[in-house]
């Protein structure tokens, strides 16, 4: 059959009046899927997600039907607790999928909640979202206060004797807690700081009880699976990458935002759907999964955005967060930036990434200010041949996987910071999205961003 690139299903209702609204959510056939859930065994529900093909959309992929297999389900640990935590910390630069989420659909995770819940046994639901968006805090603390009254969540939710809770939680804004066991740890008041394994959190997770954590995305796809059938879901995408998802688009492009279409698109076609790289000026490079992946040039534009694809092609689909970086940008710069904040985000447990972006972002900001001693280079690659794989998350692998990349990529821009700063070569006001204003202009609302440090690559 014949597939839009685009297809809405995530984002179907991003465009309907008062679309975070619970009336409005029901009156599209919201919470039919939790109903249609609720009448199954917790089995055939689990069955059912791992037939549609749907893989984790946090970043790493890992096929959700398997993972919730993961959850003890025996007699013997009938009794026991068990957790449902929702990942709404999303905080990556360039990644902007699940906060549009939650704000336009927040009914959309809590059916999906629902049922994630009832597969697995889970009676409480935690859903975590970064604490600086308190907007998106609100909507769905709001969203939740709406299902309570509706019956929709409670003792009964939707008339079924299952009680099911849910609970609202800000982080306190620490880009580690993105990791599962961090965010676990966070959630039971300590500082998040990823956790040793095994055990996995699906064995001892929250509070030492089975626990299971879906990223909000992941959760939000439910709905629409019961509803419409494994088949119906595993018809979009590739063989190993299966449904829609969303792509944030970001960067030197005309038109930027979220992009919801079946996984193995390309990033060509997202680029002509944000309108190109903005005008006169021709792609440099770009990231295919936000910050922490390997960077793609221009002889990636045609790669299928497929978990698949990507990985054979040198990088990673990650977040599906595509920046993308005109003939202006500074590599330099730019890995400057991501380096700051991976060094400012490490949360210290690990020498090798606690030591290490320090050392690479010292290494890296010499090099952008034209301060850059022979071996520099050689020694950013040592560096990062002792940080990766020797830390207990990703966090450390992310930006070692960026730095490589944009090394081999450019070395030419590295080995000119031994004699010159990248402002000289590349003026930062030619890659900035927003006019820099004279320092002695009136202030505008778009200049009083620029000055904050927004929209300057």
């Amino acid at each position: 059959m014949s597939i839009a690139p685009l297809t809405p299903v995530l984002t179907a209702l991003w465009d309907t009046q008062r679309s975070w609204k619970l009336d409005t959510y029901r009156s599209n056939g919201g919470y039919f899927g939790a109903l249609l859930a609720l009448k199954l065994a917790p089995i055939q529900v689990i069955a059912e997600v791992k037939a549609s093909g749907l893989r984790g959309r946090g970043g790493a992929g890992f096929p959700t039907g398997v993972k919730w297999g993961f959850v003890p389900n025996t007699p013997e640990t009938a009794g026991q607790p068990k957790y449902l935590v929702v990942n709404c910390d999303e905080s990556e630069p360039g990644t902007c999928k699940d906060m549009p989420l939650l704000m336009a659909n927040p009914h959309l995770v809590v059916e999906g909640a629902i049922i994630a819940a009832y597969a697995i046994g889970a009676h409480q639901v935690f859903i975590y979202i970064r604490g600086e968006v308190i907007h998106a805090v609100r909507r769905m603390q709001q969203a939740v206060a709406e299902a309570y009254q509706a019956g929709l969540l409670g003792a009964e939710p939707l008339g079924v004797p299952y009680p099911l809770h849910v609970t609202v939680h800000a982080g306190a804004g620490a880009y580690i807690c993105g990791e599962e066991t961090a965010l676990l740890d966070s959630l039971e008041g300590r500082p998040g700081r990823p956790r040793s394994r095994p055990p996995f959190p699906a064995v001892a997770g929250l509070y030492g009880q089975p626990t299971l954590v879906n990223n909000a995305e992941t959760i939000a796809s439910l709905p629409a699976i019961l509803v419409r059938g494994a088949a119906w879901h595993a018809q979009f995408g590739t063989e190993q990458s299966k449904g829609t998802t969303i792509y944030s688009v970001s960067g030197h492009v005309r038109f930027p935002g979220q992009f919801e279409a079946p996984f193995g698109i390309t990033a060509r076609t997202l680029l002509e759907f944000a309108g190109g790289i903005r005008e006169g000026h021709k792609l440099k490079f770009f990231t295919p999964g936000g910050s922490s992946t390997p960077l793609f040039t221009e002889d990636q534009l045609d790669v299928p955005l497929s978990y698949e694809a990507v990985a054979e092609a040198g990088s990673q689909l990650g977040t599906k967060a595509l920046q993308f970086f005109d003939e202006t940008t500074s590599v330099l710069r730019t890995t400057r930036r991501w380096m700051e904040f991976y060094a400012a985000e490490s949360c210290g447990k690990c020498s090798p990434c606690r030591e290490g972006s320090q050392w690479l972002r010292q290494l890296v900001v010499r090099l952008e200010e034209g301060h850059g001693q022979p071996g520099d280079v050689e020694l950013i690659s040592d560096i990062c041949n002792n940080v990766s794989g020797k830390t207990f998350c990703p966090l450390a692998d992310g930006f070692v996987a960026m730095m490589t990349s944009a090394i081999r990529h450019f070395p030419s821009e590295f080995e000119a910071g031994y004699r010159r700063p990248a402002s000289e070569l590349f003026p930062y006001e030619r890659s900035a999205v927003f006019p820099i204003p004279a320092p002695d202009a009136e202030p505008t609302p778009a200049s009083r961003r620029v000055t904050r440090g927004e929209g300057v690559k």
